[in-house]
């Protein structure tokens, strides 16, 4: 029988295996890490996917790469008067989105009613 200590626990837990079940402690040990990668690649996957203008809350938004306060409060506003119905409606009433920045935004996963910045 070997002694097995498994920090980092409050205070010290001493067990005693055998050598036949140190190998399936190790298998479990290594769960956690392989749970937390897995949920760490799934929240990423998320924050890649696309932001929809006419559901992105506040804090969504400013999470949008250049997006600054005045950007946010000016799309909310606008969305609240009436949804955004295409891309060339967010550009008319949003001051700072024109051509180039809705295809960089498109190209980063922003749509507008599910669709992308359409392309010429």
């Amino acid at each position: 029988m070997l002694p097995l200590v498994l920090p980092p626990m409050p205070g010290v837990w001493v067990l005693q295996v055998t050598k036949a079940t140190l190998s399936k402690l190790h298998a479990v040990r290594a769960w956690p890490k392989q749970i937390c990668a897995a949920l760490t690649l799934a929240a990423l996957a998320g924050l890649a996917g696309s932001i929809e203008v006419n559901q992105a809350n506040e804090a969504e938004l400013d999470g949008v790469r250049g997006f600054g306060p005045p950007t946010t409060a000016r799309i909310l506003q606008e969305r609240a008067k009436a949804p955004f119905a295409d891309w060339a409606d967010l550009m008319r009433r949003v001051k700072g989105i024109k051509d180039a920045r809705a295809r960089q935004l498109s190209s980063e996963g922003m749509t507008v009613n599910g669709q992308p910045y359409p392309t010429p």
